[in-house]
């Protein structure tokens, strides 16, 4: 199948997001390009000096002191090559570590704004490709990409005009490979591009693969599937290697075949210039300088495939990074952004005819939802699997969009609230407990500042985890490993649970936050909260109905919609939903006793 081209604008557009890096390393930037430029016309220097020293010889002017002189000019040049190589290696390679580096910080502090949705439907592994190899890409095209266009540009030019200046007519049949070699390498760019592009995607999907493979090693095992798992990550792997070698063949061609149009032309400067020679047109050093020029030339024309190449790579890197960073985030801060000083928020929520449908519009996630919680009420959210008990939760600070005047907090329309202040004041334990590579102490402060240890450890006494925390090797200074992967289930649940008490926030959130410790540990936890909290609001989600029935009110949902209401006592007596499911947690926990 026909790859269609990739038009040069396009290629020049996807470029843009990093001019804002080039003004701004513009004085280091212009010292580098200066200090190769200087690099150039000194190496164009040499064969001068080179052909003075012929001229000597073959007129037999010659004699050890002018010699020695040429000798010592070039040595000269030498070491001023060397200076002024090393200054446009230290600035301008610089220059390229610094686009990376704000680069990878744009790309992160954008990730960090796009809605969960992105993430569902993305791949982790791909956005590690994007984060890595493909800046990767970007930094050699804005470092060494550079030195090869602007090298190749000024040298090339440069030879070319002292070659004119030797001889016109040996210059033009010298250059006549030119021509051929633009048009070569148009031809291969084209494919290039598109090669580039497939490479970064099957890259994506072999680091997810192996992502996903180490992430769950534990399964793996249990299952004995590593055989199987192996087979998976080498099937990539090989999709990696395929995809490659197409890219290497036409990558292949580009220097084998600049050297034999460079070579064209060294046959061409042999044959005329030597008979120009020969007749006295040129003198020999006109000649072994023009030679010489003919070589550095060699350069810039294979300059210009590798720029090619890095510049194809880049652009494909950046049109990969360039499609997050057009993301919209579907949940955004309200357009009139009042300040957060305006929003003294204390917990009070009311939900108004709240309707959200399922991705695919068949059916309501939620459907008409009526309630009202008061500021410093703890109320608990009943219902089965797939009721609606989640999705209601995560509405209330805007993990999931909700349509406008549907829910407020305080009488504000969390439309309105700045998504900073919203989340800033409410804490959520999620049912999946999250711990992060680092201590027990920095996973429950979680960047927060200016927390007392008294504070901190009573976090983890209301959420029963000091007395373990502290019984480890380094105590609350114990390293945990990847996930919390050295922790229990219900250590890592704890943990989170003081994570987020540690905020004291005037809202807390707990979906099904104790799935992983037993009843009475639950129920522990559970009163040593609702002490902590007596002034605060808190939302509590249990499959263990026993657990929560001392929440002030309880909610009863089922396939979406509220059914019942009130407090543990009322909706008993209304022998409803709530008094079914309770009987039977009974009946299940008598039996499993007995």
């Amino acid at each position: 199948m026909k790859r269609p081209s990739i038009p040069f604008a396009e290629t020049l557009k996807n470029f843009l997001p990093l001019k804002p890096f080039f003004i701004q390393n513009r004085w280091p930037l212009v010292l580098g390009l200066i200090s190769l430029i200087v690099v150039d016309f000194l190496q164009l220097l040499i064969p001068l000096v080179i052909k003075k020293a012929v001229d000597l010889l073959t007129t037999d002017a010659a004699n050890a002191r002018a010699l020695f002189q040429l000798g010592g000019t070039i040595v000269v040049i030498a070491l001023l090559i060397v200076c002024f190589r090393y200054m446009w290696r230290l600035l301008i390679l610089g220059h390229s570590v610094r686009v990376e580096e704000g680069l990878r910080n744009r790309l992160y502090d954008h990730l960090q704004t796009l809605s969960l949705s992105f993430y569902q439907r993305t791949k982790t592994g791909d956005i590690m490709a994007r984060s890595i190899n493909d800046i990767n890409a970007v930094r050699m095209a804005a470092g060494m990409g550079l030195v090869a266009l602007v090298d190749g540009i000024v040298l090339g030019m440069a030879a070319v005009g002292f070659m004119l200046s030797i001889n016109i007519k040996l210059t033009l049949f010298a250059l006549i490979p030119a021509p051929l070699v633009v048009i070569f390498t148009r031809f291969l760019t084209r494919r290039i591009s598109h090669g580039f592009e497939t490479v970064q995607k099957t890259f994506s999907d072999l680091t997810e693969r192996v992502r996903e493979a180490f992430a769950g090693v534990r399964v793996i095992k249990a299952y004995n599937r590593e055989s199987w798992e192996s087979e998976m990550v080498e099937d990539e792997g090989g999709k990696y290697i395929a995809v490659n070698m197409d890219l290497a063949k036409h990558l292949a061609l580009f220097f084998p075949m600049m050297a034999i149009f460079t070579n064209f032309g060294l046959v061409i400067v042999i044959w005329l210039g030597g008979r120009l020679t020969i007749y006295g047109d040129i003198t020999m050093g006109d000649f072994v300088a023009f030679t010489g020029y003919l070589n550095l030339l060699t350069w810039p024309m294979m300059a210009m495939g590798w720029v090619t190449s890095m510049m194809q790579r880049a652009s494909a890197s950046l049109r990969r990074i360039n499609r997050v960073l057009e993301e919209e985030p579907d949940i955004k801060n309200p357009a009139e952004l009042l300040p957060a000083s305006h929003f003294m928020l204390k917990g009070g929520i009311q939900v108004k005819g709240l309707s959200i449908m399922q991705s695919d519009k068949r059916d309501y996630r939620l459907k008409n939802i009526h309630l009202s919680v008061n500021a410093g009420e703890t109320v608990a959210l009943v219902g089965g699997v797939g009721s609606g008990k989640t999705t209601l939760l995560h509405t209330i600070p805007r993990l999931l969009d909700v349509p406008p005047d549907t829910l407020f907090i305080d009488g504000y329309d969390i439309c309105k609230i700045p998504l900073k202040k919203l989340r800033q004041s409410i804490g959520f334990v999620t049912q999946e407990p999250f711990i992060f590579s680092d201590t027990i102490r920095n996973n429950v402060l979680f960047g927060k500042s200016g927390v007392s240890p008294e504070d901190l450890k009573a976090a983890l006494h209301a959420a029963a985890m000091l007395e373990e925390a502290e019984a480890l090797e380094y105590g609350l200074d114990t390293m945990l490993g990847e996930r919390g992967i050295t922790l229990s289930g219900g250590q890592r649940q704890r943990l989170t649970i003081a994570r987020a008490l540690i905020v004291d926030s005037p809202i807390l959130i707990l979906d099904d936050a104790l799935s992983m410790v037993d009843t009475r540990t639950e129920e522990n936890i559970l009163n040593r909260i609702m002490g902590m909290r007596r002034d605060k609001t808190s939302l509590i989600v249990s499959h263990r109905i026993s657990t929560i029935t001392r929440a002030n009110r309880i909610f009863v949902l089922e396939r979406g919609e509220l059914l019942e209401q009130g407090r543990h006592d009322g909706l008993m007596a209304q022998e409803g939903i709530y008094a079914g499911l309770y009987r039977r947690q009974e009946l299940v926990r008598e039996l499993g006793e007995g």
